[in-house]
């Protein structure tokens, strides 16, 4: 069982590297899954790869969830989430994912009044950005979109959830 400060050491860690990897590579959703599986050690590069498309709301077009959300929802699934050979889950092991999923999105909707990537971006930078295009892309990154904004967004979705996965006891061991 972690502590209660190292839960808080792990937590800020995670926001540490969800801030710098975010700033440094890009990729919400890769950004977010290597923090916690750095801090958590829990390093699993299918699914780090799986999220390769998954920045800037979808294929940069930031018009579904925000990379983190989807990242931190992959994260809690694996952890938690029905096998595929009991796909029938008679356990109801999926209602406890999606419990879960839904305490990370309150936490998004409390801090930034949506879980969808250009309303986050609409609320944090006064306007949503269609990252597919380079001159927006350009604008993106002068208002601070790849050095401030989305690395605290990130940050703060990894320290969301490597919290829940401590207090829901999710590691395995």
């Amino acid at each position: 069982m972690v502590e209660v400060k190292d839960a808080e050491i792990l937590a800020q860690r995670a926001y540490e590297l969800g801030f710098e990897y975010e700033k440094n590579y890009r990729g919400c959703g890769q950004c977010l899954v290597a923090a916690v599986q750095d801090v958590l050690d829990l390093r699993n590069d299918a699914v780090f790869k799986s999220l390769t498309g998954y920045a800037g709301g979808g294929g940069i077009v930031g018009d579904s969830g925000c990379g983190a959300y989807v990242g931190g929802i992959l994260i809690l699934s694996l952890l938690l989430g029905r096998e595929r050979d009991n796909f029938a889950d008679p356990e109801g092991i999926r209602f406890k994912s999606y419990e879960l999923a839904r305490k990370l999105h309150d936490r998004f909707i409390a801090e930034y009044g949506s879980a969808i990537c250009r309303n986050i971006q609409m609320k944090l930078m006064g306007r949503p950005y269609y990252l597919a295009d380079q001159d927006e892309m350009d604008k993106f990154d002068q208002a601070g979109g790849h050095s401030t904004i989305c690395p605290e967004v990130v940050g703060k979705a990894a320290r969301w959830v490597v919290e829940l996965i401590l207090k829901e006891k999710l590691l395995p061991g």
